[in-house]
């Protein structure tokens, strides 16, 4: 079994990292968030902690092995974690982990059924049903640091590009719509100080 890649970020598609290794590139699945991270590092080595599944239908006779990747180990066990939620599996809990592991785990932990259930694919019932399995597990996971990567945009900026997206879903945005939209608008000039400014400038790009 891989267990990690280290290799050249070559590209990024909305839901997978391809990654040049030697003569080879591997297509490497992550979540939004993992996603939102590397973005910054486009053409340079990256190494990802790495698991891996098979999807398709045993009676269909066709199974294709994938891969899963994520930036640090506590990621990918939080990853794991959640997939064991009776409900959840690996697909659906890649298409919610569009949020970091620390705001989700600290959901969970206050049992924050509201907050857990803006998350794609995650309605009420399932969200007390990670509560339920999860709640008491929660600790290392809530009280993780942010991982700082050198071509992001200043701290105080990326957060309210976060608090932007966060609250773009909220309105009913998918994960991707949200991402393009506050993607758009930080690769302009304007220095964006407030969610009210980016969901302005938003607004405004939407007109042009």
């Amino acid at each position: 079994m891989i267990t990690r890649i280290t290799g050249k970020l070559a590209r990024l598609t909305d839901d997978a990292a391809r990654i040049e290794v030697g003569a080879l590139e591997y297509e490497v699945f992550i979540p939004e968030f993992v996603r939102r991270q590397l973005q910054a590092l486009l053409g340079n080595e990256v190494s990802l902690k790495t698991i891996e599944y098979v999807e398709g239908n045993t009676q269909g006779g066709r199974l294709v092995p994938r891969m899963i990747g994520f930036l640090a180990d506590v990621e990918l066990e939080f990853f794991e974690m959640v997939c064991s939620v009776d409900g959840m599996g690996v697909k659906k809990t890649l298409r919610a982990m569009v949020r970091p592991v620390r705001e989700v785990a600290e959901a969970i932990e206050e049992q924050n059924l509201k907050e857990l259930s803006l998350l794609p694919g995650i309605g009420p019932a399932m969200s007390e049903r990670i509560v339920a399995k999860l709640r008491r597990k929660m600790a290392k996971f809530a009280l993780m640091v942010a991982k700082e990567f050198p071509a992001e945009p200043k701290s105080a900026e990326r957060g309210v590009l976060h608090e932007a997206f966060e609250a773009l879903l909220s309105l009913g945005y998918n994960a991707v719509e949200a991402r393009e939209k506050v993607d758009a608008v930080s690769a302009g000039k304007t220095k964006l100080k407030s969610v009210e400014d980016v969901i302005l400038a938003i607004y405004q790009l939407g007109r042009e």
